[in-house]
């Protein structure tokens, strides 16, 4: 009966988690489900509209294309970061760390904020351009694609940072150190086996920074200034200021089942664990 009672009382200490993934995901979730399916009246109405809709059509060929060139230039950026913390001074490693964790302790919302005076017409970066002769007028980088990217960029390379630091640490120096060994330049160490034994940090890196991209509302909406709208804000405005629930809920679908697509590619093709230990 003890024993009986201790294998109750473990289930009872597990038992609130599922409860709240059933309460705060699955329930919601299902409820977009039948929203996609029942309003504004019964049947695939909506899905049809996302074969056939061109303006979602944009709308959607837009995200995957900003989420795309995000997470390859975030990507980038944290390899270079990556790669300067682990083989550098510990002076540069401590320049790094600022670096990643520094965004973490300001919101997303001041940061935007941040950008939009920083690239407006009389922020700091066209007023930097101006003074050094580089440009003669100030350059659009808001109110268009550039400005999100920009922003985005800049709030997803510390994601992007920790799996590939993390697939880096698992390569063993003893590997490249014969290499040298042999023979082999610097550039073939790095392109033949260093680059290779991360690809599966930087597959991670880059589902994670994309997936993290196809929910991005406050950048989009603030730097792009209604030119430059993406699922998020789609959603948004389907739902609260055309009321039309049922097509924002099957966009809620469609971005689901994207989502989980790149998590089974994440799972199949990479071992998670090596992006986190």
């Amino acid at each position: 009966m003890a024993r009986i009672s201790e294998r109750w009382q473990h289930r009872l200490l597990l038992w609130p988690l599922p409860a709240v993934l059933l309460l705060c995901y699955v329930l919601p979730f299902a409820g977009i489900a039948v929203w996609s399916v029942t309003l504004p009246e019964p049947g695939m109405a909506n899905y049809a509209r996302l074969a056939t809709d061109g303006s979602i059509h944009a709308v959607l060929w837009r995200t995957l294309y900003l989420c795309a060139t995000v997470g390859v230039l975030a990507l980038l950026l944290a390899f270079l970061m990556a790669y300067c913390w682990l083989y550098s001074s510990p002076g540069w490693r401590r320049w790094v760390e600022l670096c990643v964790f520094l965004p973490f302790w300001i919101s997303v919302l001041v940061r935007t904020f941040g950008w939009l005076i920083a690239l407006r017409s009389n922020g700091l970066v066209n007023g930097w351009l101006e003074a050094l002769g580089v440009i003669d007028s100030p350059l659009a980088l808001t109110r268009n694609s550039l400005g999100v990217v920009i922003a985005m960029v800049h709030f997803m390379v510390p994601f992007a940072f920790f799996p590939l630091v993390s697939s880096m640490r698992q390569i063993d120096d003893r590997v490249l150190l014969a290499a040298r060994g042999l023979g082999a330049s610097r550039w073939r160490v790095f392109v033949s086996i260093f680059l290779p034994q991360t690809l599966p940090g930087l597959l991670g890196a880059f589902i994670m920074v994309f997936v993290f991209c196809l929910g991005f509302f406050v950048i989009p909406a603030i730097l792009g200034g209604g030119q430059t709208v993406m699922a998020a804000e789609y959603v948004f405005l389907q739902m609260f200021q055309t009321y039309n629930w049922g097509i924002g809920a099957a966009i809620c679908m469609l971005m689901l089942a994207l989502v989980s697509g790149l998590v089974w590619i994440l799972l199949r093709f990479s071992r998670v664990e090596r992006l986190v230990g």
